[in-house]
């Protein structure tokens, strides 16, 4: 399936291009706007086969993670003759803290309905370093019991697919058990060189080459997913796939409101976000389009050191994606590459690696389209991991989960990352 999927898109590729190497200088506009249509309908194909070729992917890893767990599990069972009750587990299983989690959550987040040892196994279980409010600290019925690592990561991951800001392979992430505000030195010393010395003549020393450092602070905003309904059935009969269900519920919500601050947040009161911390590149001639000349600019705007930068890449909305894969450099070739799936190859636009952010703006007048630079001078900074809370009571005979974060996200260097805008309507 996965090897039919990976033929099928090469081809989609193909196809696309052979649509708009039909258009030549004389084709007349009609036909033109025909064969671009051919192109965008093929291209939305492509896309519709990538999360296919994503998703069989990611199949294939969760078969084996259940696979690897359910081996784990069977090795991990040993005989336990001298517990007569095997407290509601089969004859001899050791209790785990996932089995106990999903009662826990069955019960509505309700401690006393749990015995002493299920209690013990997910006090044992809780991520220590996670962090909460001041009101519910050490308040077991409150909060106290926090997400086990199956569903954080799961959280995570999710966070992770619904925008790239989340992500330390492309930010530089620093993960802290408290909130306190980190202060992180800022300086941009590329402009400055070092000069010629003349034989027996005293060194300058009159300061024009100081190293000029600056000053940011990461603080830590917390979000909320809201309450997330499911019902007391699902609670009891999905246990073995719970953490992919409420991961995608709470990842999905939070993924959104993080990836939306870390791009477009203001500053105030809110991260700084890339876009809004990132200094001016190039201009666009048009209001609703780019060339490649201008993209060669915007690359060329970013200093050379930045620009080897194992985390350089360019940054914008699958709308802004749809109108590059489209340019042609002054020789004909496709500015665009789709890369090779198969060989964990990323696509590529002039050779640099790209993300698509669906915080960013689309094309329009005064819009800030793309952004290139070194993204490893962003910093986000996460308090913890994601935590959850149960409430029964008031969703009887459901139940409510929510879900919380801390973080912040600063630009270091301003010069590190540029943007382009369209021209003023």
């Amino acid at each position: 399936m996965l090897k039919e999927l990976i033929e099928k898109r090469e081809k989609l590729v193909a196809d696309a291009r052979s649509a708009l190497d039909e258009i030549k200088k004389n084709t007349d506009e009609a036909r033109a706007a025909e064969l671009e249509k051919r192109h965008d309908d093929i291209m939305a194909d492509f896309d519709k086969v990538e999360t296919q070729i994503a998703r069989e992917q990611r199949m294939a890893a969760a078969q084996k993670r259940i696979d690897d767990a359910a081996a784990e599990e069977r090795a991990k069972k040993r005989p336990n003759p001298g517990d007569g009750e095997a407290r509601g587990q089969d004859e001899g299983e050791a209790l785990e803290y996932r089995q106990v989690f999903h009662k826990f959550i069955a019960c509505g987040g309700d401690p006393t309905e749990l015995s002493s040892e299920e209690r013990a196994v997910l006090r044992a279980g809780v991520q220590a370093k996670a962090e909460f409010r001041a009101q519910v600290t050490g308040t077991p019925a409150s909060g106290g019991y926090t997400v086990p690592t199956e569903l954080a990561n799961e959280i995570i991951k999710s966070m992770k697919a619904w925008g790239p800001m989340y992500d330390e392979d492309i930010c530089t992430v620093m993960t802290t058990a408290s909130g306190n505000p980190i202060k992180i030195p800022t300086v941009d010393d590329t402009a400055v060189t070092a000069g010629k010395h003349t034989e027996g003549t005293a060194l300058t020393d009159d300061g024009g080459k100081d190293v000029t450092f600056g000053q940011k602070s990461l603080d830590a905003y917390v979000y909320d997913t809201e309450f997330v309904r499911f019902s007391m059935e699902l609670a009891q009969d999905s246990i073995f796939n719970m953490e992919t269900l409420l991961g995608g519920l709470l990842g999905e919500r939070l993924g959104r409101i993080a990836n939306k601050e870390l791009t477009i947040g203001a500053g105030s009161d809110d991260p700084n976000g890339v876009v809004t911390a990132s200094s001016l590149g190039k201009t666009a001639t048009a209001v609703a389009a780019i060339t490649y000349d201008e993209i060669i600019d915007l690359v060329h705007s970013v200093d050379p050191a930045y620009r080897t930068s194992p985390k350089v890449r360019f940054m914008f909305n699958d709308s802004s994606l749809s109108a590059l894969r489209k340019l042609k450099d002054g020789e004909g070739r496709y500015i665009w590459t789709a890369g090779d799936v198969q060989n964990g190859v990323p696509g590529t636009i002039l050779g640099y690696r790209y993300s698509i952010n669906q915080a960013m703006d689309s094309l329009a007048a005064a819009k800030k389209v793309m952004l290139f630079g070194d993204f490893g001078k962003y910093f986000v900074r996460k308090v913890g991991s994601p935590v959850i809370g149960v409430l029964r009571e008031r969703f009887w005979p459901d139940l409510g989960i929510a879900g919380l974060i801390r973080f912040d996200g600063e630009l270091g260097d301003t010069a590190a990352v540029k943007h382009l805008i369209t021209k003023a309507a």
